[in-house]
């Protein structure tokens, strides 16, 4: 069973397996040179949607699709879902993944969201309360500019500082298996950097606080 190790790291002794995963991406992200590690890389950052919201809900429905048959697996074969997005009420994630009909937890964590829904997956794993459970997460550059910034529609011109949020969603099932291993997460804490230009996400994220425990 999972046990703590100093403040902030929990160690999962029987060590949830990724079995499978995939990753869906938009036009910019599959033009970058980590395009041959993707599974999916769409011609239409739209995904044949009327809005950017539900294109996002549908790159999460096809990540977890692709997640699904490359581990030939069916939607009945797994117990839980932890999903979230940059959206409120995360409805990227809620209306992207109703049909499978899986047990869901809504998870927001912005940056992080892929993070604490893989240690939510594998804690639930670790628990024996999932036989097997699945982690996603996704952003859209157009339905963040819309959500936290400026929508598209305005033109509004971009400061050097601004930054490009990923169009893309990822999706990993946990389980038992060979590995790869989640034996252990640790958890951050909130630390206010006082950072006061909105645009200048990169100086609010890019700081760590480190402590070493034992």
């Amino acid at each position: 069973m999972a046990y703590r190790q100093g403040r902030y790291t929990v160690i999962l002794e029987h060590k949830p397996t990724i079995i499978e995963s995939a990753a869906v991406v938009g036009t910019k992200e599959g033009d970058g040179p980590m395009a041959p590690y993707f599974d999916y890389i769409t011609d239409d950052d739209t995904m044949e949607q009327k809005t950017w919201e539900k294109a996002e809900s549908m790159m999460q429905k096809t990540a977890v699709q692709l997640a699904l048959k490359k581990a030939r697996l069916a939607a009945y074969d797994i117990d839980m879902l932890f999903a979230g997005d940059l959206l409120n009420q995360c409805i990227g994630s809620t209306f992207g993944l109703k049909d499978f009909e899986i047990a869901f937890a809504g998870v927001f964590g912005a940056c992080s969201t892929m993070s604490l829904s893989l240690i939510m997956a594998s804690l639930a794993v670790e628990s024996s309360v999932a036989r097997k459970a699945i982690a996603v997460t996704s952003s859209h550059f157009c339905t963040a500019e819309r959500q936290f910034r400026f929508p598209l529609d305005y033109g509004g011109v971009r400061p050097p500082t601004a930054q490009w949020t990923v169009t893309g969603s990822g999706a990993a099932i946990v389980g038992d298996g060979k590995g790869p291993y989640v034996q252990a997460f640790t958890l951050g804490r909130v630390v206010d950097m006082n950072i006061t230009d909105a645009n200048n996400m990169g100086a609010a994220m890019a700081p760590v606080d480190v402590k070493i425990e034992p």
